[in-house]
């Protein structure tokens, strides 16, 4: 917003606007929010916010899923040097481990600094320039709409394993398991965080039980789930070359997506938001990193081999607890959380949209929220999307799962060198040491972003490669367009005071009834002139009805002439907007308004019995003239 236009608001008595919802600065298009009225202040609004216990089932289900698939990643890479690339996965593991402590760390840091959320975007933003953000922007954008399908097939994907004949209609079990959660989500992230507690913490618990029973266990004690399964072990190497290494280290970093929501959605938190964000943070990465670790060693420990059909996760759980209902409880359990995993981009990406509103760079109307504080229009953006994505995959996984994690190693890489620019200029107590913090992270995730990115690029990574600068100029070519506008309204300039115009209010006529007395009693409330005009038809029919018109017309003497308007052909609009143009012409100074009346039914259904005559004509006076176009509801209900 210009400083200009900040001023008028001061002088004016009003606030801005918070930057996570309402108008968009500079936005033409206006209005509060598409929910309702307010829910009566912040104390009101607060119960529409998460707890950090809530913030940690609400956008933490990515992070927490990736401990599914995340292992399992690691050791099919390094199953290609044989049962001695397998003794590299907890050395890979706890490089992962790392940059995941480094990641929760920095972020940890960008909450505080950036209270109002946006995350990546927010930093890069303000520290590296306006392009670099919108790079940051983009990469966030592909990466969560990617957790939304990768996180939906890979659930569907568990449940077709235990029930193969649902195999054929996977890609319906996907866009129903899709529906479910975007329904939750309009009903505000709250209501998804109380939904989605107890999954996530039977499926934690499940995790954490299987690591602290197989730590006590010296062999497996059931392998009925691999048995009469092929292992996919590789012939035995004696060595285990960089390259594999780095394979498996890229493969197995999808198991830090998720890591950046929580910074994204800070203002989806109760006041104080930015300590609950963190404590969200803190937490998940402790969880996170304790069961990536945990089951890493079990691996080790069982000598576990990866084998068709079955996944490692289901083969530790085989291994700690038995084939028993302990082993169907996690199976189900992580089922259920993959399929939900996806509600993490549905608490993230909403509000990094709204931000992107704000700063002209897609449609306003994503800046809007509904009474529940939810971002309805950037959810139901993200169902469309992610349901085309899973309709052109098929909801196979394997197709999907080569262009993820790239996206968000991006953003990693810029919002670490962002965070680093940041600690400079402040120059805070302790600044050196969380620059270093911040360097150390833009390093290593810069590496991995390029390992990531080579590694997967044959396997459909170049797709991401493409769809990046793609999504950066439709972000330029919004705010182009924003700029266009703002400028032909003025905005940010004084405007000329208002002034006094003749008006002229034209009023559509077909019959005589009671909406017609309301139309003209509304017209002449309105105007200095009013004129009554029926389009003529050319054929007999036409000619009859209006003959038929003109002499109620004179019975009734309403005091306003009626104007008949000949049309050449059977077009409805055209006749008006030429009597519209002609009156402009003649009158420049004149304020001409089209009032247009209509039936309001009582039930929705009956609008399929209306002729649709008003919308056809205001559809072309906006089309082809600057006429005010004002549509009166007569209501039947």
């Amino acid at each position: 917003m210009s400083t200009l236009a900040k001023k008028l608001q001061r002088a004016a008595g009003t606030a801005e606007e918070p930057p996570d919802g309402g108008r968009a600065a500079g936005a033409p298009d206006g209005g509060a929010a598409d929910g309702g009225p307010a829910d009566g202040g912040p104390a009101a609004e607060d119960r529409h916010r998460l707890t950090a216990t809530q913030g940690l089932a609400a956008l933490s289900l990515d992070a927490m899923a990736s401990v599914a698939y995340g292992p399992e990643a690691i050791v099919l890479v390094l199953a290609a040097a044989g049962a001695h690339g397998l003794g590299f996965t907890l050395p890979v593991t706890l490089a992962i481990a790392t940059l995941l402590a480094v990641l929760v760390a920095s972020y940890r840091q960008v909450i505080a600094a950036f209270p109002d959320g946006g995350g990546s975007y927010a930093v890069a933003k303000r520290h590296l320039g306006r392009r670099t953000s919108l790079v940051t922007a983009a990469s966030l954008v592909l990466d969560y709409v990617l957790n939304v399908a990768v996180s939906t097939t890979a659930g569907v994907a568990a449940l077709t394993s235990a029930f193969p004949a649902l195999y054929g209609d996977r890609v319906w079990l996907c866009l129903g398991v899709l529906a479910l959660v975007t329904g939750v989500n309009l009903r505000g992230i709250v209501d998804s965080a109380k939904a989605f507690i107890v999954p996530t913490a039977v499926f934690v618990g499940s995790i954490l039980t299987i690591v602290a029973v197989g730590l006590f266990r010296s062999s497996p004690v059931s392998t009925a789930a691999s048995a009469g399964h092929a292992s996919v072990l590789g012939d035995s190497a004696t060595g285990v070359g960089a390259l594999l290494l780095l394979k498996a280290f890229a493969s197995g970093c999808s198991a830090l997506t998720g890591v950046e929501a929580v910074a994204n959605a800070v203002p989806s938190f109760r006041a104080p938001a930015a300590k609950r964000a963190q404590r969200t943070e803190i937490a998940l990465g402790a969880l996170l990193g304790i069961m990536l670790i945990g089951l890493s060693v079990l691996i080790g420990r069982f000598h576990l081999q990866p084998a068709e059909g079955v996944t490692v996760l289901a083969q530790l759980a085989d291994a700690s607890l038995g084939h028993n209902w302990a082993f169907y409880v996690v199976q189900f359990a992580t089922m259920i959380l993959l399929a939900l995993a996806a509600n993490t981009s549905f608490g993230g990406l909403p509000v990094l949209m709204g931000l992107l509103a704000r700063d002209n760079y897609l449609p306003h109307v994503f800046g809007l929220k509904a009474d529940r504080q939810v971002h309805r229009h950037g959810v139901l953006a993200l169902a469309t999307v992610s349901a085309a994505l899973l309709v052109f995959s098929g909801g196979d996984t394997n197709t999907l799962v080569p262009l993820f994690a790239i996206g968000v190693f991006v953003g990693f890489t810029i919002c670490q060198v962002g965070m680093v620019r940041h600690w400079r200029q402040e120059r805070s107590a302790g600044w050196r040491a969380k620059a270093l913090l911040n360097g150390l992270g833009a390093l290593l995730t810069g590496v991995s972003a390029v390992v990531v990115t080579a590694t997967k690029f044959t396997d459909g990574a170049w797709l991401i490669v493409l769809m990046l600068p793609v999504l950066v100029l439709a972000f330029e070519t919004v705010h182009r367009a924003y700029t266009r506008i703002g400028e032909r309204l003025g905005l940010g300039r004084v405007p000329e005071p208002p002034h006094r115009c003749h008006s002229v209010v034209i009023v559509p006529v077909s019959h005589l009834s009671r909406l017609t007395s309301e139309a003209l009693t509304a017209a002449v409330s309105l105007g200095d002139e009013v004129r009554a005009v029926t389009v003529t038809q050319p054929d007999a029919d036409g000619r009859r009805a209006a003959e038929s018109l003109r002499r109620d017309w004179e019975l009734w003497q309403p005091g306003v002439d009626l104007i008949e308007l000949p049309a050449p052909t059977r077009a409805l609009g055209r006749p008006i907007v030429d009597y519209v143009q002609t009156m402009t012409d003649r009158h420049p100074s004149n304020r001409v308004t089209v009032l247009i009346p209509e039936v309001e039914p009582a039930h929705v259904w009956q609008r399929l019995l209306q002729n649709q005559r008003g919308a056809v004509m205001a559809h072309a006076v906006r089309r082809d003239t600057d006429a005010v176009i004002c549509r009166l509801r007569f209501r039947l209900g």
